[in-house]
């Protein structure tokens, strides 16, 4: 598949400093082909692993993401780093990202229960409080793969 190249190159970011964004931004927002023709991009909590280039994120068993990924697994993920504003100047200066990718629901149980604790490192205060999570909800949890078919990232200067 061929994807269009980014129209502003001199502010395109290499794969290295796209894969440590990913790496780093706990959340970001994935678009999916919605209901009556309307797109629907919702935020969420992702985890990017390194070691096989995917991004991986989980939601509730029942819901219109899940009902939306049944019917169409293309999507567009979207994040961004902190950003900062230079001495002297006003406006942020951030990088973000964008994948196309597909999305698999992972089947693995033990696959499962490994990237949600690596995803929940990002927000719990402790392995133990990670581990009482899991045992009361691990159960009731979908968990997803972004494979990642085209990613762009981009120095941004809000002025």
């Amino acid at each position: 598949m061929e994807f269009r190249a980014m129209r502003r190159f001199k502010q395109q970011l290499s794969e290295d400093e796209c894969v440590e964004i990913l790496k780093s931004a706990p959340r970001g927002v994935i678009a999916m082909n919605g209901e009556n023709g309307y797109p629907y991009a919702i935020t969420i909590n992702q985890y990017f692993d390194e070691t096989d280039g995917k991004i991986y994120f989980h939601g509730a068993l029942q819901g219109l993401k899940v009902d939306l990924l049944e019917k169409d697994n293309k999507v567009c993920f979207t994040t961004t780093d902190e950003g900062h504003i230079e001495e002297g100047d006003w406006a942020n200066t951030f990088k973000s990202v964008v994948c196309l990718g597909h999305v698999e629901e992972v089947n693995d149980v033990e696959k499962i229960y490994d990237r949600l604790r690596r995803l929940a490192n990002g927000f719990y205060p402790s392995e133990e409080s990670i581990e009482k999570e899991i045992e009361k909800a691990g159960s009731r949890v979908k968990m997803y793969v972004i494979n990642i078919d085209h990613m762009t990232g981009k120095l941004v200067h809000e002025k």
